[in-house]
């Protein structure tokens, strides 16, 4: 892949800089953004010293309306153009819907699904007209009823995912959803659920950073829609789609008391 840029979303912690690492490895060169500009140039300058490849630092916020055109315009201005974009930013909002502000909901909605369609909306073009693409969309197994507007949002990346994918056949162009479950990053520490998360889920169920991206990588490069790493997970998703709706619902309001004391 040498010469080729891949841009990653939230790549100064976590999945994102597992997907940084991964791409390197592979020849790419890279554009990381998150919001931490401090975080992101130690993992550039970690991994032009092990890959001898080219990382571009662009500090952003996707949660700033103009952040995805700014990015594209940056990365234009170096002369370069996107091959593979890993949308892995986001985050959670701690509380019921109804007791949160607008504002949050807003912006966390730019962040986790306008940011990224945007992006995507942006690299594409350019890739299909070079015939080579890979776009990932990191949702989460927990695409389903019950958390909120992060709930609402990954559902929506898994089914925007499978309809790009559709769109970009034997075009070059590769798009997988990565749905992952608990996944040992600092999602839990930043929303302070960490050790509500420790509490009620057995350490089988989860997976390390580094796992569910290599999992991602290998799912996209050989064009699968859908990724979701680790059995458990593989196991969970399928009973999820099985059950009646009815009967996911009752399973998700039983722990609803739970979501309100976070």
């Amino acid at each position: 892949m040498s010469g080729r840029l891949a841009l990653v979303t939230g790549a100064s912690a976590g999945i994102g800089a597992a997907f940084a690492r991964i791409l390197a490895s592979q020849g790419y060169d890279l554009a990381l953004t998150a919001r931490r500009e401090d975080r992101l140039r130690a993992l550039a300058d970690e991994i032009r010293l092990s890959h001898g490849v080219e990382v571009l630092v662009l500090p952003a916020d996707l949660a700033d309306p103009n952040a995805p055109a700014a990015l594209s315009a940056s990365i234009a201005e170096h002369g370069r153009e996107v091959d593979a974009l890993i949308n892995n930013a986001g985050y959670g909002l701690v509380g019921a819907y109804a007791e949160t502000r607008w504002e949050d909901q807003s912006a966390f909605l730019r962040v986790l699904v306008t940011a990224p369609c945007e992006l995507a909306h942006r690299a594409a073009p350019s890739m299909i007209e070079r015939r080579f693409g890979r776009i990932v969309n990191v949702a989460s197994v927990a695409g389903n009823p019950g958390g909120g507007l992060y709930s609402a949002a990954k559902a929506f990346m898994v089914r925007f995912s499978q309809s790009l994918h559709l769109e970009t056949l034997n075009t070059g162009v590769h798009v997988s959803a990565l749905c992952p479950g608990l996944t040992y990053t600092e999602f839990h520490d930043v929303n302070n659920t960490r050790a509500l998360m420790g509490e009620q889920a057995p350490a089988w169920l989860w997976l390390g950073a580094d796992e569910v991206a290599a999992a991602g990588y290998e799912a996209v490069e050989a064009n699968r829609p859908l990724c979701v790493p680790g059995a458990p997970n593989k196991a969970i998703t399928a009973l999820a789609h099985l059950a009646p709706e009815e009967w996911a619902m009752a399973l998700m309001a039983s722990g609803a008391w739970r979501r309100r004391k976070l």
